[in-house]
């Protein structure tokens, strides 16, 4: 359970900017749409509904939201939305993963191609990027939440295998068939999680920086502002001199 990891997903730069708040309150309505359709409306017995409903709840998503995207899913004329993954490399070679939800697959893709030939990156073949990464799952909770002893201890005893701290963040780590469990038994302990979700890991670093770090940062902003897609990852390793130039 030791250890620091550099990868933190991109969802920390959703919540950094007001003007970003009415697009992320569309992809988590988007995501319990999906969650409705595949599994039903009740989050007691539907985990992907309720890691869903609890990142709602999270970022102070209005109740009457989530209750119509709840009806949306659970309608009859609920739309289809397909779940896509993208693989691809940004500049410096950085390898990057970018999973949508979507309604119309060709508009995203050209929304996803366009955003990498924009920043000099290239889309690639499906496990062309994946293939050196794994799929975990991942709770989040504010550092206010509890202490970093009191949250390993909590995270052994759910079962879940890593427990760090990123930036402001207790990061918890454990394998995908633990997360609906391990999620609910943290939460009644911490309160609802800042997210609980599958994620992608990898251990391979590329470092970048300068104008090819200012560049992979456009195209990560990028395509996380495009309402299809769900989650950006990326396995860039940038300094923390380099971020702070970067966000000045």
């Amino acid at each position: 359970m030791a250890g620091h990891s550099k990868f933190a997903n991109i969802q920390h730069r959703k919540g950094a900017q007001d003007k970003k708040r009415a697009s992320m309150f569309t992809k988590i309505a988007r995501e319990i749409q999906a969650a409705v359709k595949l599994g039903g409306a009740d989050p007691s017995s539907n985990p992907r509904l309720f890691r869903a409903m609890a990142a709602g709840r999270a970022v102070n998503m209005p109740k009457d939201n989530i209750q119509r995207a709840v009806d949306r899913g659970s309608g009859a004329g609920a739309e289809q939305l397909d779940e896509i993954r993208y693989e691809g490399f940004g500049p410096g070679g950085v390898g990057v993963i970018v999973e949508c939800l979507t309604d119309n697959k060709n508009r995203t893709a050209g929304e996803v191609r366009a955003a990498f030939t924009r920043s000099g990156g290239n889309l690639g073949e499906s496990n062309s990027v994946s293939f050196a990464w794994k799929k975990v799952g991942e709770i989040r909770f504010p550092l206010a939440a509890g202490g970093e002893d009191a949250m390993l201890e909590a995270a052994i005893e759910a079962g879940c295998d890593d427990c760090t701290v990123e930036g402001e963040q207790h990061v918890i780590v454990c394998e995908m068939a633990a997360l609906g469990n391990a999620a609910q038994e943290l939460a009644k302990k911490f309160g609802d999680p800042a997210s609980a979700k599958f994620v992608w890991r990898t251990d391979i670093a590329i470092p970048v920086e300068g104008e090819t770090a200012q560049a992979l940062m456009k195209l990560i902003d990028q395509l996380d502002d495009l309402d299809d897609v769900q989650d950006v990852y990326s396995n860039e390793d940038i300094s923390d001199e380099e971020l702070a130039k970067l966000s000045a």
